[in-house]
């Protein structure tokens, strides 16, 4: 039944890590980009979509735009969360 729900922001986050980190030693560490996803998605609201070329065909360009902005903003946070934690616990 819920197989067919998903959140339209994992997409984005996900495209949006593959983007940033394509071809860097961060891009291919499974846990790190796991932890990425997971704080980025946390900091969106969810935006739950059936299907998700439906969805964006409703969404304006400008829409569209903004979404991938957020997804961006929201990695950029995560990725200065993980590297604060990461001095901490070396300090």
């Amino acid at each position: 039944m819920l197989s067919s729900i998903e959140n339209y922001y994992e997409r984005l986050v996900m495209e949006a890590i593959q983007a940033l980190l394509q071809g860097t030693d961060a891009g291919s560490d499974a846990e790190y980009l796991d932890d990425l996803a997971c704080l980025a998605l946390n900091d969106l609201p969810p935006r739950y979509v059936r299907h998700t070329v439906d969805f964006a065909s409703h969404l304006s360009d400008e829409a569209h735009r903004a979404m991938r902005q957020e997804a961006a903003d929201a990695l950029k946070q995560a990725i200065e969360t993980i590297a604060r934690r990461r001095v901490a616990r070396q300090g």
